[in-house]
């Protein structure tokens, strides 16, 4: 089998996907440095500038507890249908009365 096709390695690491999230990572803490830094070049007073940056943290912040929403709701829903597959399996039988 192809090493670049396989994702779990026998060593139990998941090699291509830890990759994947770091760059996905990396992705967005770039977009969050270049929004930062567009935001504090542009021509604003200082009280202006507080109050947008303000702004786009609870926004951020409020993106970020959505998202971690989601993702509690899709490990439930991966949990419930996990369970729904083992009830669904017949019970293994182990060689030489183990």
């Amino acid at each position: 089998m192809n090493d670049q096709v396989r994702e779990f390695e026998p060593n139990g690491e998941y090699e291509e996907s830890s990759s994947f999230g770091l760059g996905l990572t990396m992705l967005f803490i770039g977009l969050a440095a270049g929004a930062l830094v567009a935001l504090l070049l542009t021509p604003k007073t200082g009280k202006e500038m507080r109050r947008t940056l303000r702004r786009k943290y609870e926004d951020a912040r409020e993106v970020m507890e959505d998202i971690g929403d989601q993702a509690g709701d899709w490990i439930e829903k991966g949990s419930e249908w996990a369970d729904k597959a083992k009830s669904k399996m017949p019970p293994l039988k182990r060689p030489f009365g183990r």
